[in-house]
Parts: structure tokens; C-alpha cells; sequence
């Protein structure tokens, strides 16, 4: 088929949702699809590059208590319109599809069969609250609707009830199975890593108020921050002012970098405040065998098992923190067993897996709009053939 990924974010700028666009990007295509991506601009990137296809520029503003993006042009309509002509997708899926403003035009203006994924999860929304009924126009043109997590559903029901397939975020486990610790850092201190934006929803400052009760508790651990953002300043002045020792601030670092520090660490924590509807730092703390501290948020339950492959501590708890990271410094064994633990279940949201399961549904809902003769003008290709049914007496659960 021909496949168009729709990102409201400018791509490859990273995030959550451009991780997941490049790695479907890259799996549909091993399984002989053609496949675009049609994003924005950002600064000087050329209109066209590759597969990658701009349209409009984007421009990023705060958005749940982290940085999202709109996307705008002057002549939004007819450059839409030339790419679709030219292109003549069979099938559009959307991430994030109502997001200002580029997915909303490519959706109005769509013929191919559409398909969207839900990303997010925040609670109540009052601009979600506002502008579902002029938004509900737009859910009505989608053909199927995929969420990332139970949370990620349930938040785009409230808005936008319908069918909703639960297909989560995958992982390269390859990657971060096969990377080698950092030697610097291996020093027979242990490492405790916290990898994310250093924002607000993410809780870095209650990982440093927590790391602080460590050190006091006796605790001999090095803590090692990934990552950049508004909260910087003042986490640095945090451990200035306390004479916080062993805090190493790294800022952004290179993909293969983040996975030879995952498998650094000895302890992953993450102690974000909510708002999360995945975690896809947990997916690949569990990917290099490391156990993890986090908080107990809705995001987070399906992606880890409390007590299994992670400690679970109430958010914003810094002493509850301290405590589940004293748990795994002071027990080694359970360590092991826990970071064991995830790499089994790591192998359950291997991108290879999570892409087979997308493409599925792809089918699933083709078949259903062709048997209601209900396929766009804008689908050419062959109907995907329903998958074998393995048991005669076992229902067809593929929808």
C-alpha cells in the first residue's frame, strides 16, 4: 500500500510521537510498503527530503505542561491538495490528528482511508472541551481509531467516543540489549539515571529532593540527569545550594549514547507528576535488563507490573522515592530479578511486534469498509487478505 504518517511535531525533532512515526516509518517499509511522512518545517529544513515531506511551518508552544507545536501556512489548502494529488496515498494515518492545523487540513482533504492514533493523555481539557464539537467534524472523516495505552483511550473518548484499538509504543530492545555500559561510569558506584525533558510533568526536582534523602539515608549512589529543558536552571541551583554531591547533568545526548546509559544504570527512575499516557523511558529501561523506580500514574500501570519490573511510588513523593530507590540499592538481588523481569516483557513491545499489530488493523479496517462498500475513491490497492483463523472454536477477536 501507500502509506502517509502524519506528524503534527516537526519531524525528526525528538519526542515521544516522532519516535513511534520514524520506527513505523522504518518497519512498514521492510514490509514492502510505501511509505511518507508529512510534517512541518522548522528553521531551514528544505521542503522535500527523501520520504520526508514538509508542508508549513511549526511553530512550538506550551502545551500540557510540556512544549507542543502548531503548524501554519498561507496557502495550506492548495499545497495539501498537490501533495495528495501527487501522491495518491491508499492510506493515511494520523498521530495526534487534531492537533493544530496540519493534520486537520490533510484530514479534510483526504480520499484515502484514514486512520489515526492517539497519543496523549491529560486529564480534563478545557480547549479539548471546547472545541470537540467543531473537532467532532473531523473524527467523523477517521476509519479507525488506535490509542496508545488504556489511558491514551480513555482520554480521547471522553472527547471522541467511538471504537478505539489499544496498540501500544514498541521499543528496539536489539538496541538497547546489545549496548555496552559507558566504562567512565563504571566505577563500582551505582548509577541511578533519569532520562527526559526537564519540564514540570517529567518531576525532576522531586528526584533530586529524593536523591538528597538517599545520600542522607546512606545511600552510595551517583545520580546522572539526560536530558534539557526550562527546569534546568533551577534543578542546578537545587544541587548547588545543598551541596548535592555526585549529580552529573549530561543534557542531550546521541541515540546510541541513551541506550549505553541505560544499560550504565543500575536504577532507572522516573517521577513524573502525570499526564503521561505511556512511558516510553520505561519501555527502554526495560530493554537494557535495568530495574526501575517511578511513579504510580495511569500511563505507567500498563506498561510495567508493580513489584515485577518496577517499584511504583505515589507521585510527587519524594520520600516514598527515596525509599523505592534505597529498596533496589540496598538489595542487589532484586535488582537482577527485576531487571530480568523487564527484559522479558520488553520483548512484548518490540517494534517488530507492535508494527505487525498496526498493519493489522490496517487490514481489519479496509476489509470492513470494503464489506460495507464503503472504500474512499482515493484506496487503489489490493484489499489485505483476513488473517487465518488458528481455532475453530476461538472467536475473531482482530477488531
Amino acid at each position: 500500500m501507500k502509506i502517509g504518517l502524519v506528524t503534527p511535531y516537526v519531524y525528526p525533532v525528538p519526542g515521544g510521537v516522532n519516535e513511534h512515526v520514524r520506527f513505523l516509518y522504518e518497519n512498514l517499509r521492510q514490509h514492502d510498503h510505501d511509505v511518507r511522512i508529512l510534517t512541518s518545517s522548522h528553521g531551514l529544513q528544505r521542503s522535500s527530503e527523501g520520504d520526508i515531506i514538509r508542508i508549513g511551518k511549526g511553530f512550538s508552544v506550551p502545551s500540557n505542561g510540556s512544549v507542543g507545536t502548531i503548524t501554519l501556512s498561507p496557502r495550506y489548502v492548495s499545497q495539501v491538495q498537490r501533495v495528495l494529488d501527487e501522491e495518491h496515498f491508499d492510506l493515511l494515518h494520523f498521530h495526534e490528528p487534531f492537533v493544530p492545523f496540519l493534520s486537520l487540513v490533510v484530514l479534510r482533504q483526504s480520499t484515502s482511508v484514514n486512520i489515526a492514533t492517539f497519543h496523549a493523555y491529560a486529564g480534563f481539557s478545557p480547549a479539548m472541551e471546547l472545541g470537540k464539537r467543531t473537532l467532532n467534524r473531523y473524527a467523523d472523516r477517521l476509519h479507525g481509531r488506535i490509542a496508545v495505552s488504556a489511558a491514551a483511550r480513555h482520554f480521547a473518548d471522553r472527547f471522541f467516543p467511538g471504537d478505539f484499538k489499544v496498540i501500544p509504543n514498541g521499543v528496539n530492545v536489539g538496541r538497547y540489549q546489545r549496548a555496552v555500559p559507558i566504562a567512565r561510569w563504571q566505577d563500582g558506584c551505582p548509577n541511578i539515571l533519569f532520562v527526559g525533558r526537564l519540564e514540570d510533568r517529567k518531576g525532576l526536582p522531586h528526584l533530586l529532593k529524593a536523591f538528597r534523602l538517599v545520600r542522607k539515608g546512606g545511600g552510595e549512589a551517583r545520580l546522572l540527569i539526560v536530558g534539557a529543558g526550562p527546569q534546568e536552571r533551577e534543578a542546578r541551583r537545587y544541587v548547588m545550594t545543598r551541596g548535592l554531591q555526585n549529580v552529573f547533568f549530561l543534557g542531550r545526548v546521541s541515540d546510541a549514547e541513551k541506550a549505553q546509559l541505560f544499560k550504565t544504570a543500575d536504577i532507572f527512575v522516573s517521577p513524573a507528576t502525570g499526564r503521561e499516557s505511556f512511558g516510553i523511558v520505561l519501555l527502554e529501561a526495560m530493554a537494557a535488563g535495568t530495574p526501575i523506580v517511578c511513579s504510580d500514574i495511569h500511563g505507567y500501570k500498563g506498561v510495567v507490573q508493580r513489584g515485577r519490573q518496577a517499584i511504583l511510588v505515589p507521585p510527587h513523593d519524594a520520600k516514598a522515592l527515596a525509599g523505592g530507590i534505597l529498596e533496589l540499592l540496598e538489595d542487589p538481588t532484586l535488582r537482577e530479578r527485576m531487571g530480568a523481569a523487564g527484559l522479558e516483557r520488553a520483548q512484548q513491545f518490540s517494534w517488530e511486534k507492535v508494527t505487525a499489530r498496526v498493519e493489522a488493523y490496517y487490514g481489519f479496517v479496509i476489509r470492513r469498509l470494503a464489506a460495507q462498500g464503503q472504500l474512499p475513491p482515493g484506496f487503489t490497492a489490493e484489499i489485505p487478505p483476513a488473517p487465518p483463523i488458528l481455532h475453530p472454536s476461538l472467536p475473531d477477536h482482530e477488531g
